[in-house]
């Protein structure tokens, strides 16, 4: 991750992470309360990088490490030499403890789910939330626990198996928590975070995707000059906002690149090019490369291989259509932050791979462009907000995510023109009825997939043997684990009578009622 550069606001929070599960959900939280934040991974933050960034405080993130191994995560010791406060979650506030001359036990302290903290003294961490006396419900998830404070500490809230649940260094601005406040299941969690970027950092919380906006259009001038740049558009939320954002920033130097792949849902095509062409007026590059894509997909079956035939399909038409570009020196991409997270992972794990149709991966390198990515240090729902402050319809800010690969991996085995449009229209009808019904912006994801498995049925007095329709819908925050939607039966019953009686090919609908884990929420 390359140092920070023209930050959007002067108040900014440092979180680094030592690899919890859940490290996001804290920047989600302080950035929910105005305050800017990024996370880094505690071996990628140099002193000169820290100093450079100049945080109003420092978060020390939860791990699956124990600080009583050897080699274990710690915190760059310019952490507690700053003069900014310090607020340790769970294993931050273990290896805080330690560094500072605390002490730590490992191994038979564990609590796992919810728990009760018994509030003893006030802290600033609890205005507005928790009193003295009360007994608060939190979410707790460790083996280890602080067996001896640090000189300056005081506890200010126990739990059963840690004494030490919640501490406080008032002096030096020094945090403590065991507990983990990012989650849902520690209700006032968020209040508690909010206390220690205003009350503690002293915060104002200004932080606002129109003050995005503007810090954002300045860098992409500043990066881009007088050059050129290419977009490529696949449709969605992330490639829509960025290009925006980017013709805000820079006009006509921008020309952005749609390619029409045959595997879209009804009317996309056509909505992608009425709102870049017609209501913004940007430069847009239109390719209907249907009969290349249907053609190499022909007979294929395997998900992998239509995902790579795919992919180096919109490779090779992305290409050809740059090239007749004169002078593209910047290729516009809408990575997200949690990609950015995921790629810089002390633990080694891999780099995100960016989804073809969505990220044109393997392009920069087969162009030799330099990469513009505006979105890069936002999430999905910043991502929507900010494309709210554009002005992009909310037809297009609101809908559900899309696979890279599109419908071609809606149709499980190989896929054919006439499957495709089957699928089309019946996944039409099934968001139709979810928007008719008010549940459009409560569901994460909701579409149709067209089985390769045929049924017997009747249909007036007649035999019919046609397809089997699945209908899908998910509840998320990140996409990283899922719950179906719990439908009514009405509700599905009103869905499959439509489909049934208004698409020709598909005779027998059902509901697909897995979660993820241990599904995944597309069928391929």
């Amino acid at each position: 991750m390359p140092a920070p550069t023209a930050q959007p606001s002067p108040d900014r929070i440092l979180i680094l992470d030592f690899g919890s599960q859940v490290t996001q959900l804290i920047a989600r939280r302080v950035r929910e309360s105005g305050v800017y934040c990024e996370i880094w991974p505690f071996n990628h933050a140099g002193d000169d990088r820290i100093r450079a960034f100049d945080p109003r405080g420092v978060i020390l993130s939860g791990s699956p490490a124990s600080v009583t191994e050897d080699g274990s995560p710690r915190a760059p010791q310019l952490v507690f030499e700053l003069g900014v406060p310090v607020l340790g979650i769970c294993y931050g506030q273990q290896t805080m403890c330690e560094q500072l001359g605390g002490a730590v036990e490992a191994g038979h302290h564990r609590e796992f789910g919810r728990a009760w903290l018994d509030i003893r003294e006030n802290c600033t961490l609890f205005d507005g939330a928790w009193a003295v006396g009360a007994r608060e419900q939190v979410w707790m998830s460790h083996g280890d626990r602080v067996t001896r404070l640090p000189d300056g500490f005081r506890i200010v809230a126990t739990s059963e198996n840690a004494p030490y649940a919640a501490i406080a260094d008032d002096a030096r601005r020094y945090y403590g928590v065991q507990f983990h406040p990012e989650v849902v299941h520690t209700p006032h969690g968020a209040q508690l975070l909010r206390n220690f970027t205003h009350h503690v950092c002293g915060c104002e919380g200004s932080w606002t995707m129109a003050a995005f906006r503007d810090a954002e259009i300045a860098k992409i001038r500043a990066q881009v000059g007088t050059g050129k740049v290419i977009c490529g558009l696949s449709g969605g939320v992330d490639s829509a906002v960025a290009a925006v954002l980017i013709h805000e920033a820079i006009g006509d130097q921008l020309t952005c690149i749609f390619v029409d792949t045959g595997l879209m849902r009804s009317g996309e095509a056509e909505q992608v090019v009425s709102l870049f062409r017609g209501h913004y007026n940007i430069p847009l590059v239109h390719v209907d490369a249907s009969e290349l894509f249907l053609g190499r997909l022909e007979g294929v079956s395997d998900p992998e291989q239509k995902r790579k035939i795919i992919g180096a399909a919109f490779v090779e038409v992305f290409d050809a259509e740059a090239e007749k570009i004169d002078g593209a020196r910047f290729l516009a991409q809408g990575t997200l932050y949690p990609d950015v997270i995921e790629s810089v992972s002390f633990t080694g794990g891999p780099s995100v791979t960016i989804k073809s149709h969505h990220n044109v991966g393997g392009l920069p390198e087969r162009m030799k462009l330099a990469l513009v990515e505006p979105l890069r240090e936002l999430f999905k729902d910043e991502v929507r907000a900010l494309g709210r402050e554009l002005g992009l319809p909310e037809s297009f800010v609101g809908r559900h995510p899309f696979p890279g690969p599109g419908l071609g991996i809606r149709i499980p085995g190989a896929i054919s023109r006439d499957m495709l449009e089957i699928l089309r229209k019946a996944d039409v009808i099934y968001l139709e009825e979810i928007r008719r019904a008010g549940l459009y912006d409560a569901i994460w994801q909701a579409f149709a997939v067209l089985l390769p498995v045929r049924t017997v049925g009747v249909m007036g007095d007649g035999r019919t043997y046609d397809y089997v329709c699945a209908l899908r819908a998910v509840t998320s925050t990140d996409g990283m684990t899922a719950d179906y939607y719990p439908f009514d039966h009405e509700f599905l019953g009103r869905v499959s009578t439509r489909i049934v009686n208004e698409v020709r090919g598909i005779n027998r609908v059902v509901y697909d009622i897995t979660s993820k884990p241990p599904g995944t929420i597309e069928w391929e």
